[in-house]
């Protein structure tokens, strides 16, 4: 099996060679990597003792051998499968042997073959074979198609390196088609299965047809490499070009005495640095990084990050502060245009002032503002720092996850910039602005970090005088910042972080504060966003009042502001249509602009029969009232609970039925009540889950209720803990919770007799409106809480009890 050389066609053979006799039989000599074609020549190398036999007995004779491709070139030796059936028969034009026992050959086709037997197979491989005569038609689709093929293989020889400028002549100088494939398919480069799948094509129509093919794939490589080729050259000679340009200019402003962009960039970091007035760490920092940056060449990757990390180190704050307002009067005014009543925030804000007109060197206080949403706690942080007279800079952290949002990305990650921290400070333009956390009970956690752990350094005024960004690597004091927090609940704050902040209680506001706020705030607010102007609407307090009541359920003011934007805009429509009148905004008037009613107070309807207590329960958003309802029905002691309870809630009423079944006696009721009866307690609304210990009274008398026949009290409403003894015990959020009653149309609230001091929080005119009744036992609630009528006894018969 023998391999061929690099080497191009030679043209046809000698005259003689064309009238050479096809014998019947042919030794078969296999081919690595090549085919032979008709007229084509091919040089060999021969180093197989079985080929070097097969030479040598063919020069013996008349020097005509058949050749055929190997299947797969890898094979090393082949048997008949690898060979393919379809070969050329060949002439031995010339034969030299080697000094190593090798041959040289020189081979020229003769005409293609097919093998039909194979007859011997030792020493070589011989075979019977029959010609292959190419069947040809002159027709006008042939002549087109050969025109063409020379064409495309004009432009192939014109791009393509590996092809000489005789190999076109040659091409041009063929007439018959056939030949012009072969020496073509044997000129360019295609694979050696694509040399055969010519070969063995008999019509010429489809050997021209293939080799269009294979040169327009050709020329598109050749195209594109040419392309590739052009703009690598010419983004080099452009590079060489501004290189040239740019040592010119340099020539030409060092002749003119003048400096380069790069030495005036240099020279101007260290203006920079000069006035930056850094700590020494700082701007030993930027020196360094300086030094650095003036022996890179513009060029360089890292010339960009260094020139970047100067840009933040001296356009930081490091020295420049704002001066504080220490007028305490016009700080109180400013706080009050902007907020209504938060008089415990602005009281805190005002010491704050205080002790700085006192101690000029105090450092900034660590304030965390409390509340359900829409009470104003990020617009009071905006009015303090307008108070103060300083920069106000606001981030949120809501969903925060990654470390590096607090403290940076170091300056090894491309695209590195500092935390948000010092994005801050660097938007603020100053060293003590009011800095508000936004949301900072929704910092999350993940495999990049815990963000609430950053936090720890930058909120203890004992630490932040030197904290550390990965991204400066230089210490930056944060203690001249007044940082304030803003949450709705202090629960997923982790108890590290909430002991480094002082908590100040935003709760929701009242209806006549809400009032105040809607007519000195909101609805001059929205009448400028519409571009209305006081004359073209008024609402009466009247109507605000049933907005407030009837069209809003919230402890801030946000959706307030959302219908009164809703009426702004029915009157903006009217106004933008020409119509220029001054509507007055009635009670009745109302439902035309918002609609139907959304709330009302369905306690009366809902307490009428006797299982059903009204309780107070404390949300995210503010107070609100629930329904206890308890029923009765046969079955084998069992208590069902209902509602989305969570744990603690379900032990309060498995505490409630106990106590029940211990009393039964003293108020009244079988004591073998729960025999053969299973008892239901649900609390609507079923869809929103419930927790806590503060509804155990409102259970114990939903229960005490059904089993005695007694309905509750419309008017009464209650919240506490109880125990298996029957104590009352205090709970939490009593103010968010008596303006729940307040606004739900409660008289009278139970209250656990230790919540009595908590009351101080609440409105005068709430409280005067309010019955409070304080308790210590469950007996007390049930005298206060249950209907003594004996008629509404007659109307509710007392519960039936299976036995």
């Amino acid at each position: 099996m023998e391999q061929t050389g690099i080497s191009e066609p030679t043209g046809l053979g000698p005259s003689e060679k064309d009238k050479a006799v096809l014998p019947p039989a042919l030794a078969i000599l296999p081919l690595r990597d090549s085919v032979l074609y008709p007229k084509m020549v091919l040089p060999l190398v021969v180093g197989k003792e079985r080929s070097i036999k097969l030479v040598d007995d063919a020069l013996m004779g008349d020097r005509i051998i058949g050749v055929t491709a190997l299947r797969d070139s890898k094979v090393e030796n082949p048997e008949i499968k690898d060979l393919y059936t379809i070969g050329t028969a060949a002439i031995i034009l010339k034969m030299i042997k080697m000094p190593d026992g090798s041959l040289r050959l020189l081979i020229q086709g003769l005409s293609r073959i097919r093998i039909q037997e194979y007859i011997q197979t030792e020493p070589y491989y011989r075979a019977k074979v029959e010609a292959i005569p190419d069947q040809y038609t002159k027709d006008i689709r042939v002549e087109a198609l050969t025109m063409n093929v020379r064409s495309l293989f004009q432009k192939v020889v014109s791009m393509a390196p590996y092809l000489s400028d005789e190999i076109e002549i040659m091409a041009l100088n063929i007439q018959e088609p056939s030949e012009l494939v072969y020496l073509i398919a044997s000129s360019i480069n295609i694979s050696t299965q694509e040399r055969q799948e010519i070969l063995e094509l008999q019509d010429v129509r489809q050997q021209l047809e293939r080799i269009t093919f294979f040169l327009n794939r050709e020329l598109e490589i050749m195209e594109v490499r040419e392309k590739i080729q052009s703009q690598i050259k010419g983004e080099m000679d452009k590079s060489q070009r501004e290189y040239y340009l740019r040592e010119q200019l340099k020539a030409i402003q060092k002749e003119l005495g003048e400096k380069d962009e790069r030495t005036l960039e240099i020279e101007e970091f260290k203006e920079k640095i000069e006035k930056a007035n850094m700590p020494p760490e700082a701007r030993e920092a930027a020196e360094r990084e300086l030094n650095r940056l003036a022996k890179m060449p513009p060029a360089a990757a890292e010339y960009t990050v260094s020139r970047t990390y100067l840009e933040w180190l001296v356009e930081l704050p490091w020295s420049i502060s704002t001066e504080d307002n220490l007028d305490i009067e016009s700080a109180q005014k400013v706080l009050d245009e902007d907020h209504y009543d938060l008089e415990r925030v602005k009281k805190r804000i005002l010491e704050y002032l205080a002790v700085r007109k006192l101690k000029k060197d105090m450092k900034g206080p660590i304030l965390c503002f409390l509340g359900p949403p829409g009470v104003g706690k990020t617009s009071l942080g905006r009015s303090i720092a307008r108070a103060l007279g300083r920069k106000f800079v606001r981030v949120s952290l809501g969903g925060v996850r990654d470390e590096a949002e607090i403290r940076g990305h170091r300056r090894t990650y491309i695209g590195a910039l500092p935390g948000r921290i010092i994005q801050g400070i660097r938007k603020a333009g100053s060293n003590n602005p009011v800095f508000m956390l936004d949301e900072i009970d929704k910092v999350g956690t993940d495999f990049r970090g815990d963000p609430s752990s950053a936090l720890l350094e930058v909120l203890d005024p004992e630490q932040n005088y030197a904290f550390s960004d990965h991204y400066l690597e230089v210490p930056f004091d944060l203690s001249k910042v007044m940082f304030i927090t803003t949450a709705n609940v202090l629960d997923t704050i982790p108890p590290a972080l909430r002991d480094r902040m002082e908590v100040l209680d935003l709760p929701g506001y009242t209806e006549e504060e809400k009032l105040m706020i809607a007519k000195t705030h909101l609805l001059p607010k929205q009448l400028e966003a519409h571009g209305l102007e006081p004359r073209h609407l008024q609402i009466e307090d009247e109507a605000l009042r049933l907005i407030i009541r009837s069209y809003t359920r919230e402890a801030g003011v946000r959706n307030l502001e959302r219908q009164i934007a809703t009426i702004c805009r029915g009157i903006a429509k009217e106004v933008a249509l020409g119509k220029e009148t001054t509507e007055v905004i009635t009670p009745d008037k109302v439902p035309q602009y918002l609609g139907p009613i959304k709330f009302f107070s369905e306690v009366t309807e809902r307490t009428s029969v006797p299982g059903i207590a009204t309780g107070l329960a404390w949300t995210p958003v503010g107070g609100d009232i629930l329904f206890v309802e308890a029923t009765m029905m046969r079955g084998g002691k069992n208590l069902i609970l209902t509602g989305q309870l969570g744990d603690v809630m379900k032990e309060s009423a498995q505490a409630a039925l106990s106590y029940i079944r211990s009393k039964a006696k003293d108020l009244g009721i079988p004591e073998d009540f729960y025999e053969k009866n299973d008892i239901h307690i649900h609390v609507p609304a079923g869809s929103i889950p419930k927790d806590g210990p503060s509804a155990g009274v409102t259970m114990m008398t939903a229960l005490a209720s059904l089993l005695t026949g007694r309905p509750v009290r419309s008017d009464v409403a209650m919240t506490g803990e109880i125990t298996l003894r029957g104590q009352v015990l205090p709970v939490g959020g009593i103010k968010e919770k008596v303006l729940a009653a307040k606004q739900a149309g409660i008289t009278t609230v139970i209250l656990p007799k230790k919540n009595e001091k908590d009351l101080e929080e609440v409105p005068e005119h709430i409280k005067k409106d309010i019955k409070f009744i304080f308790v210590q036992t469950m007996d007390e609630v049930l005298e206060v809480a249950l209907e003594k009528n004996q008629s509404s006894k007659g109307k509710h018969p007392k519960a039936k009890v299976a036995v």
